[in-house]
């Protein structure tokens, strides 16, 4: 029997597909597209189109689609079938080089911010040549961007893809500059860690507040949760394993290199883990995976659940993005190396990171919000709301000592050979340091681990901001390198210039406990930010600098920006009216009923005990009374609010009043519930409590 990592990347039309089937000169042509060397020309085009349609024809795929990410937070697709009638009325397939390389779908239903009218209908779909092209059921799957008629982005892969190129050109140039003449190109290498709950599909079934919203709108804590710190890299219970087996095996055919699995903190948590690879292949595995966690688990009776926040009291799920830049000869540019010359590399490229993060604080916080992030950033598992790099204790000091022992205040002229701590980084272990978990933004021996992205989110945003934040400091690094003739001279600059940078944004390096109080208070005293929600978090894409910045490098147009805020807008606010439109329904058509029922039973069993009623039913009725009150008063609040405030439109101020008086009230209606719930008998109360949820499996 042929092993599930035999079958490796068999769905996937790759490198080596392409070299085998094309003859050598379309092959050429087309590594000359994908290197920006040349464009993709008509008989390339319809060369290539051919061999994947007779491929993908061999794997039993009936139809093709442009693939894409529209601004929805999903993938969309529309499914064209390979077999068309010729002139004669019969069947054959086709499928040219027009087909491969554009589509057009209608792009009136996706959100565009006012980008277009809702009857302008027309979209494009471009062949994304730096992705390759998949086979998922009976469908080719092509990899595109999607742009209006006018060109504006409608999706996340445009501006990735412009992120990825400004970033290369900038670290290019700057290693250019540090004496490495013969790197040409440079990129990203991303790995992306995706954490999951895992339930029986019944309970959700039965919950429409799951099934609708994704989390738990109400719900008291089982008596067990996480104290014990027992699930974490616990033994997989059975059916949880024939899930990821399966998982894997769907991944692998996929090429996409499903390495780690395991058991999380909170119990049915998980957590699956990819080997890196290229930053724009990453984030497009990444939302296969989201997929297919979802399919699969519905094929072993479970659902995947991937908001950032699905139970209370128990820790919540991200993504955590784990993000380096490579040159084209294999160079990780977060690595330090063993000669002097490497070791300024490393220090440039840690200190432009270093000033690109301090300087774009709010942008990186709003890369990695969304309205279910609003629940567990700040919670006791995952970093808080405030940006800060953690570097470990080890390179702290090396760069601390770089500040400290500058000529200016030694009063020697610096020669590069003499600094000492520059020659000691050539003795860094690679696990130099103990790991950081409260940090948000934590180096890892030669990569930063972006550890605020929640679990339910495209990872396109929080890279296509991490990506031009860093190539903008590059770029500033590179200007005061520029013309300097002797690279002896350019080295001694470049500690000048890493000088200046640690002075300037040391405050943003913490390597204490980010979850503890002292740590708000201590960032409030160095004047860094700290932006509670995602509906405040989007303000900074209307701040000038963030305009100036994003639009400088082509990454996103000023009505780019402006349409995203829109968007983002709308979808809080349709987020928090979906979920209170819920809860005040199960209120309405369950809660309320069971808590009735269970007041009746036990009043008529008092009635029934004639004048010595026990103590038991007496203070039972009493506190069933009193929740269908609080149940009832609160929901009644939430509802007159809800309507008030919905009445006025979808604008950045309502949102925030839904974040500030809204949220708050559904908060209470969810205490009063909770409440009933530690008393419910089960006979009136049929909702899944937590404790059947999360010990089933």
């Amino acid at each position: 029997m042929e092993a599930p990592y035999e079958e490796f990347g068999s769905l996937v039309f790759g490198e080596n597909e392409l070299r085998e089937r094309l003859p050598r000169p379309v092959y050429l042509s087309y590594k000359k597209t994908v290197t920006n060397e040349g464009s993709l020309d008509r008989p390339t085009a319809d060369a290539i189109a051919h061999a994947m349609k007779r491929w993908a024809l061999e794997k039993g795929a009936t139809h093709y689609t442009h693939w894409f990410q529209p601004l929805t937070g999903t993938t969309a697709e529309k499914h064209d079938a390979f077999i068309e009638p010729d002139q004669h009325g019969q069947p054959f397939t086709h499928f040219s080089g027009k087909n491969l390389i554009k589509g057009e779908p209608d792009a009136s239903s996706f959100p565009s911010g006012g980008l277009r009218a809702t009857f302008e209908a027309r979209g494009y779909t471009y062949w994304d040549v730096t992705s390759p092209v998949f086979i998922k059921g009976s469908v080719l799957c092509i990899p595109t961007i999607f742009v209006s008629y006018n060109g504006e982005s409608l999706d996340k892969k445009d501006p990735l893809l412009k992120s990825v190129k400004v970033l290369s050109d900038a670290s290019t140039r700057m290693v250019n500059l540090l004496g490495e003449k013969d790197v040409k190109s440079c990129s990203t290498s991303v790995g992306l860690e995706q954490e999951y709950f895992l339930v029986d599909k019944k309970f959700v079934d039965a919950r429409p507040d799951l099934k609708l919203c994704g989390r738990t709108l109400f719900g008291s804590p089982a008596p067990k949760g996480q104290e014990l710190d027992d699930h974490y890299f616990g033994i997989i219970p059975e059916r949880v394993s024939a899930f990821m087996k399966d998982v894997n095996h769907s991944l692998w055919k996929l090429g996409i290199y499903a390495k780690t699995e395991h058991n999380e903190v909170a119990p049915q948590q998980f957590e699956l883990a990819p080997v890196f690879s290229d930053g724009n292949m990453a984030v497009d595995q990444n939302q296969l995976t989201m997929e297919i966690l979802n399919k699969t688990a519905e094929k072993h009776g479970l659902a995947c659940l991937l908001h950032e926040k699905p139970f209370a009291g128990i820790n919540g799920s991200g993504k955590h993005n784990n993000w380096s830049i490579t040159t084209d000869n294999g160079q990780n540019l977060f690595s330090p190396g063993d000669k002097p010359a490497e070791n300024i590399r490393f220090l440039a490229f840690i200190c432009s990171f270093i000033r690109a993060v301090d300087e774009n604080a709010l942008l990186l916080r709003m890369s990695a919000s969304n309205p279910g992030n609003d629940h567990r950033l700040g919670a006791n598992e995952a970093p808080p709301a405030i940006i800060s790099v953690y570097l470990g204790a080890y390179i702290e000091q090396i760069l601390y000592g770089l500040y400290m022992n500058s000529p200016a205040q030694s009063g020697k002229k610096e020669t590069v050979t003499e600094f000492n701590p520059i020659s000691g980084l050539s003795y860094i272990p690679h696990d130099n340091t103990d790991r950081n978990r409260t940090s948000p933004v934590a180096f890892t021996g030669n990569k930063f681990e972006f550890r605020m992205v929640g679990s339910s989110m495209s990872a396109a945003v929080p890279n296509i901001v991490l990506n031009t934040i860093m190539a903008d400091s590059l770029n500033k690094f590179a200007d005061e390198l520029e013309g300097i003739k002797y690279l002896q001279d350019v080295r001694v600059k470049a500690l000048e210039v890493c000088r200046k940078i640690i002075h300037d944004h040391k405050r943003i390096l913490f390597s204490g406990d980010g979850y503890s109080e002292e740590w708000v208070k201590e960032a409030e005293r160095r004047g860094l930010p700290n932006v509670r929600s995602f509906i405040e978090s989007i303000d900074i894409l209307d701040d000038p600098a963030t305009i100036d910045l994003l639009t400088k490098y082509n990454v996103y147009s000023r009505k780019e920006l402006t349409a995203r805020k829109a968007i983002y807008t709308e979808q809080y606010i349709k987020t928090v009216t979906i979920e209170v439109r819920t809860l005040l329904e199960m209120v309405r058509k369950d809660i309320l009923p069971a808590v009735t029922a269970d007041l009746k039973f036990n009043m008529e069993a008092a009635a029934a005990c004639g004048k010595k009623v026990p103590a038991y039913l007496k203070n039972r009725c009493s506190r069933l009374d009193a929740a269908i009150d609080d149940i009832y008063l609160s929901a009644e609040k939430l509802d007159e609010k809800f309507c008030a405030l919905s009445a006025e439109g979808q604008t950045s101020a309502a949102g925030k009043k839904f974040y500030y008086e809204i949220c708050p009230l559904m908060e209470d209606v969810r205490k009063a519930i909770d409440s009933y719930e530690v008393i419910a008998d089960k006979r009136f109360y049929k909702m899944p409590s937590y404790m059947d949820i999360l010990y089933t499996l």
